[in-house]
């Protein structure tokens, strides 16, 4: 919107057309005529404009300014000087600038130029010399001619006042002084404005309208040496200074309210973001119960939506509104509090093992933590909940300790800075460079799905391979947010990468591998597709050795029993013509793949071909244990491919795991492969030569132990 000026110190949404959100033109035009009938009582006098910093004493003044400019012009007419004491470090010099304010406010017409004149004349009087030039902009002959006429002329300062009163009479036309934020100055400085104020500038048809924050001016007055630390005194000798008192309406929760509404809505304009209704009834839920109580003044608001707006920015679209409003707010209201967040990233995205003596934590022990934290960093008392209740709003351990439920998947579909694949890009104010913009990741779908490569497609299939976990898990997300996918293209497309992942494992012990979420997407789409669409799919998937290998795993895994994830083979032997077509071309391309090792020694396999043995169980069993055999039956000895199929980094010794077990009588059949072993089972080799010979005693030994245990058929 038009009216959202965030970004300068200007009183906020303050057009000269417009709403009067606040009544504040309403309180000016009350002010002006206040104004008349102070003159119509008195020569001369001082206004104060009073109410808290932020309040809108700035946007009340620049109303009455403006009101009293737009007045016809005629010899009643109010003229308007604006004084910023701040400027000024001394009597001398805020003397000079008085008057000059008062000179410039003078019409520069003739009738107007004596009026001009003595105003000038006084402030020459009561001025050391070498403030005449600021006064009156003189030259160096003027400047000489001017000490000259100090020196042998009536320049009495009571006489230049009376001379400059009775030209301000006579001239008829009110002048008001306005000056702003006396409250920021230093108690000298504020002593100076009033002995300005109340004494030297005590001139017929002159006003002054000031304003302040009463507290904050009080507490200034008590730090002087005039009035000493006594606030009953302070008070006096306020009281003294000011005719008038005009306090600032209460600013109150409905004026709060209409603020906020409109400047979100401007806020989201500017980013062209509309809120969906879930959207808006969690901000409401944030807003009053606990943003209300802070956002009390214009100022606050104002100061809180320009940081909304200045740090959106390429944010638009890439993360949750209402979560980075509140990060927002916690950045601006409680900065130490905001730093806690990075500083607690794993704990507060349920990323972290964990130490042992929290497993068990009551949730009052996690939130009394919580408040430690917060109060070492500052959070005052009168805070501490308002801020714990925004990080529940934001994070699943915290609302979980205060007692509440949530759906963790709920905060990554909405991008949620509480989800570990979204936190930074509310900590850096964009898209880290490890990340994936939604446009670009929503585009990279779109160019899959439609077959036309891109540069966008290109990176999505980088990332998959170097960040395999998040992006599954955004893909995921889209799944279950009911997006279309290109499920087909997807899996086509991440097949030939399967066996290069080279995403670092994550989770509790790094268990959750690249692989390991691979495998878990591949499910999930072919899920997606329809049953007679899996089988053609599945067989470009294993055109390539590595997207064989996942061709033939996600099959198992759609079809196995009580959606299992073992790789055994479990399919029972009636099964949908799908399921069978898809294991017949899988099987066809794992031999294909395989063709070249059968022509080698058992110990030159690659891993690539190795893996392909063990998956080629879960298409065709039959198929692959005659091939093994084959190769048996000629130059390949069983205890050598036992020893490549069993590394000792993938069986743990001294016995071999159930899986690879069953595994191994699929592909090969125990009772065969005890046959073909004979005697090296009956009798254990002593003390091997090396390390070849220790790992293949071992595999013996464990085959030895797995025999003996195994139920008798007799």
């Amino acid at each position: 919107m038009d009216d959202a000026r965030f970004f300068n110190d200007e009183p906020f949404l303050d057009q000269e057309e417009g709403p009067d959100l606040l009544g504040h033109e309403q309180y000016g035009q009350h002010a002006v005529k206040l104004l008349q009938r102070v003159r119509a009582q008195t020569e001369t006098g001082v206004l104060a404009l009073i109410g808290p910093w932020g309040s809108g004493k700035s946007t009340v003044l620049g109303k009455v300014i403006r009101q009293l400019r737009a007045q016809d012009v005629s010899r009643d007419a109010w003229l308007v000087a604006e004084l910023n004491p701040w400027l000024y470090s001394d009597l001398e010099s805020l003397t000079v600038a008085l008057f000059s304010e008062i000179r410039a406010a003078l019409p520069k017409e003739e009738q107007w130029s004596e009026a001009r004149q003595k105003i000038g004349g006084f402030g020459q009087a009561i001025s050391p010399l070498g403030k005449l030039t600021a006064l009156a902009g003189l030259d160096s002959e003027s400047l000489i001619k001017a000490i000259s006429d100090r020196v042998s002329g009536d320049t009495s300062a009571s006489a230049a006042k009376r001379k400059a009163e009775d030209a301000l009479r006579k001239a008829g036309s009110p002048v008001l002084v306005v000056m702003d934020d006396l409250d920021r100055l230093t108690p000298d400085e504020l002593l100076l404005v009033f002995k300005l104020v109340r004494l030297v500038g005590h001139l017929p048809n002159v006003y002054y309208l000031i304003s302040f924050d009463e507290q904050t001016l009080l507490d200034v007055l008590r730090r002087s040496d005039l009035v000493g630390n006594s606030e009953p005194r302070a008070r006096e000798f306020l009281e003294k200074i000011i005719q008038v008192r005009l306090d600032l309406p209460a600013f109150r929760e409905r004026d709060a309210d209409v603020l906020v509404d409109r400047s979100l809505t401007a806020v989201l304009h500017s980013h062209e973001l509309t809120m969906t209704p879930s959207e808006q009834e969690r901000l409401s839920e944030a807003y009053y119960r606990y943003l209300q109580t802070r956002l009390r003044t214009p100022r606050a608001i104002k100061r809180f939506f320009g940081q909304v707006d200045a740090t959106l920015g390429q944010l638009t679209g890439n993360v949750d509104i209402v979560d980075f409003l509140i990060v927002t707010f916690l950045r601006t209201s409680e900065p130490r509090a905001y730093q806690l967040l990075w500083q607690h990233r794993a704990e507060l995205t349920g990323t972290s093992v964990g130490l042992p003596s929290r497993r068990d934590e009551r949730p009052e022990q996690g939130i009394e933590r919580w408040r430690t934290r917060l109060q070492d960093a500052g959070v005052t008392e009168q805070h501490l909940d308002g801020v714990i209740g925004l990080m529940g709003m934001l994070f699943t351990p915290v609302r979980q300790a205060l007692g509440h439920g949530i759906n963790l998947q709920a905060i990554a579909l909405r991008r949620g800075i509480g989800s570990i694949d979204y936190f930074d890009r509310y900590m850096v104010f964009g898209i880290p460079d490890d990340d994936l913009p939604e446009h670009t990741f929503d585009t990279a779908l779109q160019q899959l799905a439609n077959s036309t490569p891109g540069t966008e497609a290109d990176e999505l299939l980088l990332r998959l391979r170097d960040d395999t976990q998040r992006i599954t898990r955004r893909i995921g997300y889209k799944r279950a947010a009911g997006a279309p996918l290109p499920a087909a293209a997807l899996l086509k497309a991440a097949a030939p990468h399967y066996g290069h992942l080279t995403a670092a494992p994550q989770g509790a012990l790094g268990l959750f591998t690249a692989n390991r979420a691979m495998d878990v997407l591949a499910k999930d789409l072919l899920t997606d597709l329809a049953e007679p669409d899996r089988p053609a799919t599945l067989k470009t998937m294993a055109e390539t050795p590595d997207g064989a290998v996942l061709a033939a795993r996600t099959l198992q895994r759609v079809t196995a029993r009580n959606d299992s994830d073992s790789p055994d083979y479990t399919q029972a032997a009636a099964t949908p013509d799908w399921i069978g077509e898809a294991r017949s071309l899988i099987s066809h391309a794992i031999a294909r793949h395989l063709a070249p090792a059968a022509r080698r020694p058992v110990d030159e396999l690659t891993e690539p071909e190795i893996t392909l043995i063990w998956a080629w169980r879960h298409t065709a069993p039959e198929a692959a244990r005659t091939w093994i055999n084959q190769r048996l039956d000629g130059a390949w000895t069983p205890l050598d491919l036992l020893a490549v199929l069993l590394p000792p980094d993938r069986a743990p010794f001294p016995a071999i795991e159930d899986s690879a077990m069953q595994g191994l009588d699929v592909l090969i059949g125990l009772d065969d492969l005890y046959s073909r072993l004979g005697p090296l089972l009956d009798f254990p080799a002593a003390n091997p030569a090396n390390p070849h010979d220790e790992h293949q005693e071992r595999i013996l030994q464990a085959l030895r132990e797995h025999r003996s245990n195994a139920p008798s058929n007799g």
